[in-house]
């Protein structure tokens, strides 16, 4: 497996789709990582408290727009 370091410069967008996806729209910086002997390879993805913050903000966001394209549940409903 390739690793990577991926450092989000910035976060622009974010949108839902039909598959039940978020994508993001980023800038980035994208760099080879090797992997450290010893550990389970994994890439990492780097960014700073405000960008973590925006991340945090699109994501509710869109997990709310999810939320709202769900039907209606019908719990507490008889008969």
């Amino acid at each position: 497996m390739k690793t990577h370091q991926v450092e989000i410069q910035k976060i622009k967008a974010a949108a839902n789709n039909v598959h039940g996806q978020i994508l993001f729209k980023i800038d980035a910086l994208v760099s080879n990582r090797a992997p450290v002997e010893g550990i389970e390879p994994s890439s990492l993805l780097v960014m700073t408290e405000e960008n973590a913050r925006v991340l945090m903000a699109l994501l509710k966001a869109q997990i709310a727009e999810f939320d709202v394209k769900k039907p209606k549940s019908r719990h507490g409903r008889h008969g």
